[in-house]
């Protein structure tokens, strides 16, 4: 059984990341990469952000039954698609996320201020997405 709990206290922080994202999102360009801390926080909130996304997604799919499809971030992303929680457009974005969400822990060192600056300027709307599915899945 899914613990709604739990997916909205996910909820609650990935709303509370998004925030802080999009307040990072509101400087110019130039503002955001003069400062290194810019970029290091917009770092650690969109990576937070996508733990948290994959974390209720392992959750539904474990506790939907699909425990095979909880094991790996890219799975997770399809898994939820192919089991209805999202549709397929936002599942493909997922997989592509999740593959974003491992250069963040593991390749760190190649990505560039400008890019999480794009990234954040131009893609939240994929996790409100998320969020928005999330929520319709577990009222009914």
């Amino acid at each position: 059984m899914i613990n709604k709990e739990f997916v909205r206290e996910r909820l609650l922080l990935i709303n509370s990341f998004l925030q802080e994202l999009h307040d990072l999102a509101s400087l110019d360009k130039d503002s955001f990469i003069s400062q290194k801390r810019n970029a290091a926080a917009a770092e650690s909130f969109f990576r937070r952000t996508l733990e948290a996304v994959f974390d209720i997604g392992r959750h539904i799919l474990a506790k939907s039954g699909y425990t095979d499809l909880s094991t790996e971030y890219k799975s997770i992303a399809k898994g939820l698609g192919e089991i209805g929680v999202i549709n397929k457009e936002l599942s493909e974005k997922l997989a592509q996320m999740a593959g974003y969400r491992n250069r963040l822990v593991h390749l760190y060192n190649l990505i560039s201020d400008e890019e999480l600056y794009n990234i954040i300027t131009s893609d939240l709307k994929d996790i409100e997405n998320f969020v928005s599915a999330i929520k319709k899945y577990i009222s009914n």
